[in-house]
């Protein structure tokens, strides 16, 4: 995990950031650059914001390598990983963004779209994060493994029944691999956003300071920006003693419920 050198051969760590062409990927890409990594950055329908996550990378000064990733496809969708790690010399930390969901009743679920969820949403960080995992493993001295959740890892949600058996599903593998792999010195955490102000809850590039959320206790949705200061930390050397967390990043969500906190329409519940 060392820092990139002023002089001599580059020696920056390289981290891959899944789903990075917007939102909180994008956010986790130039946080990582801005810590002195060099990055990966994958897409699925984007190319162009991930071209533009490319740039902002190569502002601060780091490598930036960009490859498609369709998590749908399995196993070969994971060969991103491989691809980007052979391209940018070496693989020190991983983080797991790509994701996808559906709001369909329970009794109106057909199969395929409860795979298609569940390939993107857990199969595929799963593969991911073992391809990953053999190249630290090779390499030799340890990396970082993050896994995005949601607040949904932990509480469900009416109409969200795949999305929550997946998120749900990544946090316990999150705490498997956390055990396995710290003999390799990897750790391995989890990062559960709240309604975070992207692209995927429609409000992109909102000021969340001017979003009111009557059932969030801090009363507005996240920044991207926030959820990735938190994946750096985890990224960090200084963070090189925590394994097998779990990272709310939800403005105190989960202290109401995600059913509740996204469903309050007035301030009431503040008084007894």
């Amino acid at each position: 995990m060392a820092s990139k050198s002023v002089e001599g051969p580059r020696n920056a760590p390289v981290a891959v950031v899944t789903g990075s062409d917007s939102g909180i990927g994008r956010a986790t890409a130039v946080a990582l650059a801005e810590a002195g990594m060099d990055v990966g950055i994958t897409w699925h329908n984007d190319r162009h914001g991930a071209e533009q996550t490319a740039d902002e990378v190569r502002a601060v000064g780091q490598q930036a390598e960009v490859e498609q990733m369709d998590l749908a496809r399995l196993p070969e969708g994971a060969d991103a990983i491989d691809r980007l790690a052979e391209r940018l010399g070496r693989l020190d930390v991983i983080v797991n963004n790509s994701g996808t969901g559906t709001m369909t009743p329970f009794l109106e679920l057909d199969l395929s779209t409860v795979r298609h969820v569940l390939d993107i949403d857990l199969v595929g960080p799963f593969l991911c994060a073992q391809r990953a995992s053999r190249h630290m493993i090779a390499q030799g001295d340890g990396g970082r493994i993050i896994n995005v959740t949601s607040v949904h890892e932990h509480q469900p949600r009416v109409g969200a029944a795949p999305y929550c058996a997946a998120k749900g599903g990544l946090g316990l593998l999150t705490q498997v691999m956390a055990l396995e792999l710290a003999e390799h010195g990897i750790t391995v955490n989890a990062v559960a956003p709240g309604e975070i102000a992207t692209p995927m809850t429609g409000q992109t590039d909102a000021d969340v300071t001017t979003e009111k959320r009557a059932g969030i206790p801090l009363g507005r949705p996240g920044d991207a920006r926030e959820v990735a200061a938190v994946i750096r930390f985890l990224a960090s050397p200084e963070a090189s003693y925590v394994t097998g967390a779990s990272w709310p990043v939800d403005g105190g969500m989960l202290r109401m419920g995600p059913q509740a906190g996204s469903h309050l329409s007035d301030d009431g519940w503040r008084r007894p």
